[in-house]
């Protein structure tokens, strides 16, 4: 830890400078952005570890920016903190599933900032340095880990980034019930921050895509009053 590249994108001036300079403290090496176009021709050319994301951005803002990073594949070893003043459940789910790795609520403590900093690296170099087996399959479902796809049968089925992690998740622990809070351990990184409503909207998202009849699925089940199952 400490060498990581992190780049901050944030419109307000204050803000930005206690962050960068509690970085640096720490002995990460820091960069800075103010708006969404500049933040962007930063990213492509540093290629950033962490990248430490405003929602409400002039020119480009943090949603599409974060869309568009996630898309990338030679910037597919970013992780991004959202930061913003919105804190009503959907825009957390929003900014999730817009492939956030997490989502800081303004106002915050530097504190805080910096232990989500070290949370959201430490996942991403265990992530990194796993050895894992390439591809999970069940029955017509292939998880190509590498590639990050899936495919039922011959068609490729489009994932977001958590429901990949998410179905990795209950792919690799076939008939085994995982609680929500597990899975928000396992998936999100972190269990206090999510509301864990959030496990059971992403849910819905997996079923409608690789279920036959997702009001009846045969795929993830739910075990009421504890979690879901993947079988086999």
């Amino acid at each position: 830890m400490g060498k990581e590249r992190i780049l901050i994108i944030e419109d307000e001036q204050t803000l930005i400078n206690k962050l960068s300079d509690k970085l640096q403290a720490e002995g990460y090496n820091v960069s800075l952005a103010m708006d969404g176009e500049v933040g962007w021709d930063k990213i492509r050319a540093e290629k950033p570890d962490l990248l430490v994301l405003d929602i409400m951005l002039p020119g480009l803002d943090g949603l599409s920016l974060c869309r568009m990073v996630k898309s990338e594949v030679t910037l597919s070893h970013t992780s991004i903190i959202m930061l913003t003043a919105r804190s009503a459940e959907v825009d957390k789910i929003i900014g999730l599933e817009s492939g956030a790795d997490d989502y800081i609520t303004k106002p915050f403590s530097l504190g805080e900032f910096l232990a989500r900093v070290r949370a959201v690296l430490r996942r991403a170099d265990r992530k990194g340095s796993a050895v894992q087996q390439d591809e999970i399959k069940s029955d017509d479902l292939r998880l190509n880990l590498t590639g990050r796809r899936l495919f039922k049968g011959e068609e490729e089925i489009k994932l977001s980034n958590k429901e990949f992690d998410l179905l990795t998740e209950l792919m690799r622990n076939k008939n085994t019930v995982l609680s929500r809070d597990l899975i928000l351990t396992k998936v999100w990184g972190y269990d206090y921050f999510v509301d864990k409503r959030t496990v059971d909207v992403h849910i819905r998202w997996l079923r409608e895509k690789i279920e036959d009849d997702p009001s009846n699925p045969r795929r993830i089940i739910t075990v009421r009053g504890v979690g879901y199952r993947f079988e086999s």
